[in-house]
């Protein structure tokens, strides 16, 4: 076998590949006597029928195509090792010349990964938020924690903005109560927002025993996005009881004694929430210079298929499962088609600059991942596909992922080696020290590489039952 390889552009090649006959033997026997065992000839024994009588019977140019087939992908896969090529997807192959006992003469039109150049990235610098948590945040983060801790008592009066009230739902459309429409017993916080548009305004001003009509749209079940006549009856108003700001409530609430400590426990917890928010942040800046920086070609062919693998997930994952379809989430978002096309072209291309970037680094750098990383990894990952570990897991090695989740552990080692290496301050002028929780943020940016949306994808596809 003989392969030359012409570079079209800096994503792909043609390789053009010339098959001495001799070497298509074994094709040739594999393809006879897969034939032999479809075919009937009257006189012969199922899988004894001569070569020649095949050729005479099917013709010599089915057994051609046939070994053809067979033999393709290997000396397709001989030319691309030979070459030392990092191929992308599938070629387009094309049979060029094919003469009986001379030669078999193909091309095969490939995506290629580009040759990437990292330059020095020492001297990447980003601005990030500083850490500040105010008094008014320990406030708002010890209210919240209080209304935890409401407790409610029936009252004898018309429903007000804070009651809980329990009521009764159903809901029609076009005059049809829905199967799924009716629920009883329900209990809604007014002004929670937690229900249908439109009940805060219809509840409020009921005692027990009241009822009201209101339009809304609904948000699930089986009629997801009609506009459904909704009556409501409220069958108990109960106000809600904050508890006293003293030590009584510090002990109830924490393992704190005083109000005090819980306070001091409640500003810790902010802090390190923002300080993880700000190291998200300066990874995410980081990444951003670096691409930048770095010249990037991203084939056509991958972009394609990127772009559709994120509506498909978006639409049959994400989307699915709030019950929405593509054309009621743009309304929502208050987005055209136009702009959602142009929005998921463009993260898509960071996402495939990412990944290439990325990889590049963690060659250059030789960059491993072990055990304890990659089971740390899959746990996250399991985490934010609500799925347990072990289901996450088997999905994986089932569907031939595990290589794509080393590669995103690799990834964030590589992105989180970058941001040692830049100037990351925040809005005050000072340094920020990443060390702490630098190496995880990374990983969660370089989860937003094709790589990562595939893992996930399938794995949510896939995933066994509980």
């Amino acid at each position: 076998m003989k392969s030359a390889v012409e570079t079209l552009n800096p994503t792909r090649v043609r390789l053009s590949i010339e098959v001495p006959f001799e070497e298509l033997k074994d094709s040739l026997d594999a393809a006879y006597k897969k034939i032999n065992q479809q075919v009937t000839v009257k006189g012969f024994r199922k899988g004894k029928i001569p070569a020649r009588v095949i050729d005479q019977r099917f013709g010599r140019g089915a057994v051609l195509e046939e070994a053809v087939n067979d033999a393709l992908p290997k000396f397709y896969t001989d030319a691309v090792n030979e070459a030392e090529l990092n191929v992308l997807g599938q070629p387009e192959v094309d049979i060029t010349e094919l003469k009986d006992g001379e030669t078999l003469n193909f091309t095969a039109e490939v995506d290629v990964r580009p040759t990437i150049e990292i330059p020095d990235y020492s001297g990447i610098e980003v601005e990030v938020d500083a850490v500040e948590v105010t008094e008014e945040d320990v406030d708002e983060a010890v209210e919240q924690l209080r209304e935890r801790f409401a407790s409610t008592s029936p009252v004898e009066r018309a429903a007000e903005d804070g009651d809980v009230v329990t009521i009764d739902l159903e809901a029609k459309v076009d005059g049809e109560v829905l199967e799924d429409g009716v629920a009883d017993g329900v209990s809604y916080t007014i002004g929670s927002g937690e229900l249908l548009d439109g009940i805060d305004d219809a509840v409020k001003g009921l005692e027990a025993g009241g009822e009201a009509t209101f339009a809304s749209e609904l948000k699930g079940g089986s009629a997801a996005g009609k506009e459904a006549e909704v009556t409501v009856k409220v069958t108990q108003v109960a106000a809600r009881e904050l508890p006293e700001l003293d030590d009584e409530f510090a002990q109830l609430a924490s393992e704190f004694d005083t109000l005090e400590e819980l306070r001091g426990d409640s500003r810790k917890r902010l802090e390190n929430m923002k300080q993880y928010d700000q190291a998200t942040q300066a990874q995410e800046r980081v990444l951003e210079k670096l691409l930048e920086i770095v010249e990037v070609p991203v084939p056509e062919k991958l972009l394609e298929d990127e772009i559709n693998t994120r509506k498909h997930n978006l639409e049959h994952h994400q989307l699915g499962q709030m019950g929405l379809d593509l054309e009621k989430y743009l309304e929502i978002q208050g987005k055209t088609v136009e702009e959602f096309e142009a929005e998921t072209k463009e993260a898509a291309v960071k996402g495939i600059k990412t990944q290439f970037v990325l990889d590049e680094l963690v060659a250059k750098e030789k960059l491993n991942v072990n055990q304890e990383e990659l089971t740390e990894h899959l746990m996250r990952r399991a985490a934010s596909s609500g799925m347990s570990p072990d289901q996450f897991a088997q999905a994986v090695v089932q569907n031939n992922q595990v290589q794509l989740l080393v590669g995103e552990v690799a990834r964030g080692k590589a992105l989180a080696l970058v941001v040692e290496s830049s100037t990351v301050k925040d809005t005050n002028g000072e340094i920020v020290d990443l060390d702490d929780e630098e190496e995880e943020g990374a990983e969660g940016a370089a989860e937003e590489t094709p790589a990562a949306a595939e893992a996930e994808a399938e794995a949510e596809e896939k995933a066994p039952e509980a």
